[in-house]
């Protein structure tokens, strides 16, 4: 049986995707969104990755993202933001973006992928426990609405 993410293509998010993944931003998340100037800057910069999943012909729109970023010099790479719009939940979107954000990092010589995770997102959490993210530890407010962050790291 076919996975319905498989469906789906999985790309290096360009500047025609902006007003998608704004849209994808404002319809996963409540409140510490990242801005239309935010992501157009990151699909920019050669120390980030923006990776979208998007529809299979003839639509072929992002319904979901993932950014990576990376330091010169580092050995880990950061899952800084995965998103996926509403109504693509369920289909192993997340899922299949984590695989392509770990292949873009070996790729660019990263050893491990770290992440932070709100406390209360306990399906995001069985996910990355899941896929063998390990918590390293805990940031104490780290949202803007005062909530604490769970730090997970999946050596690659």
């Amino acid at each position: 049986m076919t996975s319905p993410a498989r469906a789906f293509a999985v790309r290096l998010g360009a500047a025609g995707d902006l007003p998608r993944l704004v849209e994808i931003e404002d319809g996963a998340f409540a409140g510490d969104r990242l801005s239309r100037r935010a992501l157009a800057r990151h699909l920019q910069s050669p120390t980030a990755a923006l990776l979208v999943a998007a529809e299979p012909p003839p639509g072929r729109r992002a319904v979901a993202y993932a950014l990576l970023l990376f330091r010169a010099n580092a050995r880990r790479a950061r899952l800084y933001s995965l998103a996926v719009e509403p109504r693509a939940r369920g289909l192993g979107l997340a899922r299949t973006l984590l695989a392509a954000a770990e292949a873009e990092a070996r790729r660019r010589g990263a050893a491990a992928l770290t992440l932070e995770v709100r406390v209360d997102n306990a399906a995001a959490i069985r996910l990355y426990e899941a896929l063998g993210y390990r918590g390293r530890g805990r940031r104490r407010g780290y949202y803007e609405d005062g909530a604490d962050a769970l730090r997970y790291e999946k050596p690659l």
